[in-house]
């Protein structure tokens, strides 16, 4: 019983950290971003604010969430900080959903430990 329970968990584990990542998809002064967009798995997702007050939320490449990078893909903007994260919907402006989404992937990985190390005593 305690070797199913075990399996059950690191299934679950497994399948709630693997799901496919989301980014919120917007290019506006507004902050509100509706529109959402499913990433491959070589992406994050990137919220970019000009120094203006536009913002751009979307899917990038992991490897591209780089100031030099960046600066070649955006010529047009002259100034911007940004932030470059890999959990679903992690590129809002919200604290709120911020936190609610990295929670999650903290619950998953806790879960998958706890799988392995309950199945490690039987």
């Amino acid at each position: 019983m305690k070797r199913c329970l075990g399996l059950l968990m690191i299934f679950w584990g497994m399948f709630a950290s693997g799901a496919a990542l989301r980014c919120y998809k917007c290019s506006d002064y507004t902050g509100r971003c509706e529109n959402v967009q499913e990433c491959t798995y070589e992406d994050s997702c990137i919220s970019l604010s000009e120094r203006g007050g536009k913002t751009i939320r979307q899917c990038i490449r992991y490897t591209d969430c780089d100031n030099s990078r960046l600066t070649q893909m955006y010529p047009a903007i002259s100034g911007f900080t940004y932030r470059c994260c890999s959990s679903s919907l992690c590129n809002t402006g919200n604290a709120a959903a911020l936190a609610a989404s990295t929670s999650t992937a903290a619950l998953a990985v806790l879960g998958s430990t706890v799988a392995l190390l309950w199945g490690q005593r039987s």
